[in-house]
């Protein structure tokens, strides 16, 4: 039977509830356990992909085109799973889903109320995608890790409080805990830690039905001993069961400060599992959270966006960066460039904004444009992007990054000074980005480009290749509604801007790379999403390797992909053999022999 671990927080929000229950899969993943997790988000939206990023940070892609909360790419990152849209819960798919019933007349006779259909119904979702394995193997897993959003007392959470106080009886004793995150608080310069806080926290959970038995209480410092007695005492929970979560390093320190103070056994005693006493977290230990603190070779990334005050809108490609960091062996210096301050309107209204963006811009060892949309802050990428291609500075484009350098190399390179996108300028001369004729104008939300999608790579020559060590395809999350223009692509491939990577109808540009350039790659999927701690995205990698000077020494110990035409059917390969570029249309009947001559 699936066991169930409920992360709840208190006081505040932004405690670091994501975290804390990413440590806890972490944890038990390492005692051997199979684990999944599902995000409850208590707002109304059906998901977060009509969401500003100033409002929830950035909005996280799914393989199956799941727009969520960005926990899920905490949960994916730490625990290398794939999660689905249904891992993350909203009032707004509850209720969608309970109303879609009492139209279809499931309910017939029935007054529809919130309890018991609501809560139901948010049973019935957290147990059907319990079940549901997502580390790429058959059978059931074995723990369910849930972390409900928001702060307890909310009259948002009110519904899945009361379901999921039924769901503890529901599934039985033994096979559900509640880990509870609260703030402790440092008042007055004497530095004295408060309890009264968590405190009532817990006091108001109990009282709705929920008894923690864990308390992971967050804190600048260690807490003190009293302070542990005391939050022990009037909480209800053994002392040994009151963690302490203070200020650390890095992120990935959480799940070993965790195993410090015996988190796993407790849990893993609460809910019947073994496997505590064999746990090997050392992996974790010294290819993550060591190796985070010992780098001391700097490389500095300009990462040119338009929620530059926000880290959390950007924070899978924060999170990429680091990943390939690690992977090379250098310490990440992120300087944080507002696209806008770049233009030129920007210097006669604040001079000294502008000189600090170019500075930071001129200094840096490589520049990445992110994703994005709406037209504020455009013209101060692509002012970015030229700077990038006329010095010779290492650059990713991602998805907007992408279309950006397209639109520079239009202007500047093939003389279409109006070139643009008609995302912002649907009168533009020059439409070397279009809307996607599927796409609806009416509708925002789930109506993008979306998901894991196939890139057909169109030559193995190109860094794409090399970096993804792959011969044919790659599969990346997209999330866009406007693409680079087919009708103009071979204009753009005539001037040496080479679309290396299409989609499987080949009228979708992919990945575009410059000639003559010693990193000039962009991307219309964003390759963030899928980068682990341990396996970084090669994007990414290829853009901190450029930017230390240490790339074509990489590329060099790999052997070039050599394409197979047995997977390819009847495409048409690009191979170099001999120095001669060979163009192979390829029938079902020849296949074997080409593959032999290859």
């Amino acid at each position: 039977m699936v066991k169930y671990v409920l992360v709840t927080g208190g006081v505040v929000s932004g405690l670091g509830k994501g975290v804390t229950a990413s440590s806890i899969g972490v944890l038990l993943k390492a005692c051997g356990h199979r684990v999944t997790s599902i995000k409850i988000d208590p707002y109304l939206n059906v998901d977060a992909g009509t969401m500003s990023p100033f409002e929830h940070g950035e909005v996280f892609v799914l393989d199956d085109g799941g727009e969520a909360d960005l926990d899920l790419g905490n949960y994916e990152r730490f625990l290398d799973i794939s999660l689905s849209r249904d891992n993350n819960l909203t009032t707004g798919k509850v209720y969608q889903a309970v109303i879609e019933r009492e139209r279809r007349g499931d309910y017939l006779g029935k007054t529809v109320q919130v309890v018991p259909h609501i809560t139901d119904a948010i049973q019935d979702w957290i147990e059907r995608v319990a079940h549901t394995p997502v580390d790429g193997r058959d059978g059931v897993p074995d723990v369910c890790v849930i972390e409900l959003g928001g702060t307890v007392g909310d009259i948002e959470s009110m519904p899945f409080i009361e379901a999921l106080r039924q769901f503890q009886f529901r599934v039985g004793a033994g096979n559900f805990c509640c880990v509870h995150v609260s703030l402790v608080p440092v008042i007055g310069v004497v530095g004295e830690q408060k309890t009264k806080p968590t405190q009532h926290s817990v006091a108001t959970l109990r009282s709705l039905g929920l008894n923690p038995q864990l308390l992971a209480c967050r804190s600048s410092e260690p807490l003190q001993d009293s302070v542990r007695e005391k939050l022990a005492s009037f909480c209800h929970v053994p002392a040994s069961q009151v963690l302490t979560m203070h200020d650390v390093s890095n992120i990935w320190r959480v799940p070993l400060m965790m195993q410090a103070q015996g988190a796993h056994t407790t849990i893993c005693h609460l809910l019947g599992l073994g496997g505590a006493a064999r746990i090997d977290t050392s992996l974790w230990k010294q290819k993550i959270a060591d190796k985070w603190d010992s780098l001391k070779e700097p490389v500095c990334i300009a990462m040119v966006g338009k929620y530059t005050d926000l880290s959390d809108a950007y924070l899978s490609v924060t999170k990429a960066l680091q990943h390939a960091c690690m992977a090379a062996n250098r310490k990440l210096k992120l300087e944080w460039v507002e696209a806008s301050n770049l233009e030129e309107s920007t210097r006669g209204e604040d001079a000294t904004a502008y000189e600090d963006a170019w500075a930071k811009l001129r200094a840096a060892d490589g520049i990445l444009v992110p994703g994005g949309f709406g037209g504020r802050g455009v013209e101060g990428k692509i002012l970015a992007a030229n700077y990038a291609r006329t010095h010779d500075k290492p650059y990713l484009g991602i998805c907007l990054g992408m279309q950006i350098a397209v639109i520079e190399f239009a202007r500047n390179v093939l003389g279409m000074e109006d070139a643009n996108s008609t995302e912002w300028d649907q009168a533009t001369g020059h439409p070397v980005v279009v809307f996607m004729p599927e796409g609806s104008t009416t509708h925002f939300g789930g109506t993008m480009r979306l998901g894991a999608r196939r890139t057909v790579l169109q030559t193995v020559d190109c860094i794409a290749a090399k970096l993804y060590q792959s011969e044919q395809y790659v599969d990346e999350r997209h999330r866009h509604r406007y693409e680079v223009n087919p009708e103009l692509v071979p204009q753009f491939e005539a001037a040496g801007l080479r679309f290396v990577g299409k989609d499987d109808t080949e009228t979708r540009m992919e990945i575009v790379e410059l000639a003559g350039h010693p990193f000039f790659v962009a991307a219309q999927f964003h390759p963030e999403f899928k980068s682990r701690p341990f396996k970084p995205s090669p994007l990414f990698l290829g853009l901190i390797l450029a930017s230390s000077g240490k790339l074509d020494h990489f590329l060099s110990g790999r052997a070039t992909p050599v394409a197979s035409p047995a997977k390819t059917g009847l495409r048409q390969l690009e191979n170099g053999i001999g120095g001669q570029v060979e163009k192979l249309s390829l029938s079902a009947s020849a296949l074997s022999a080409a593959k032999l001559q290859l």
